[in-house]
């Protein structure tokens, strides 16, 4: 089992930087993905960024060249940096872990709320 705790979301306007973190605990030998990915009100779930064990990174052209995403192996953590921010990346941000050896996990979410 994974434990996530995401920390790092809240009100910005528009035009400015808000920072994630995903802290992960319990079976980290397992896996081989992290990432984030959002929902806002009425809309389908999207994943915003992931990172792979080996390092491969994927972003949706809707935050590529805002988002990065990176990790810090020794806190067992990922972070997503969001510059730019739009009232369109308004959402409740997951971040979530891939494993090979059992369903995802992903955390409570954290609102992101961008005023224009």
């Amino acid at each position: 089992q994974v434990q996530l705790v995401e920390s790092g979301g809240g009100v910005v306007q528009a035009g400015g930087s808000l920072r994630l973190s995903c802290a992960a605990s319990g079976r980290i030998s397992s896996i081989s993905a992290m990432g984030w990915d959002r929902q806002a009100p009425g809309k389908q779930r999207e994943l915003v960024a992931s990172i792979t064990r080996g390092g491969s990174i994927n972003y949706p052209d809707s935050v590529k060249g805002r988002f990065t995403i990176s990790r810090d192996n020794a806190k067992n953590t990922v972070y997503l940096q969001m510059n730019s921010l739009k009232p369109e990346d308004t959402a409740v941000y997951y971040c979530f872990t891939l494993s090979a050896y059992g369903p995802p996990t992903v955390g409570r979410g954290t609102q992101v709320t961008v005023s224009s």
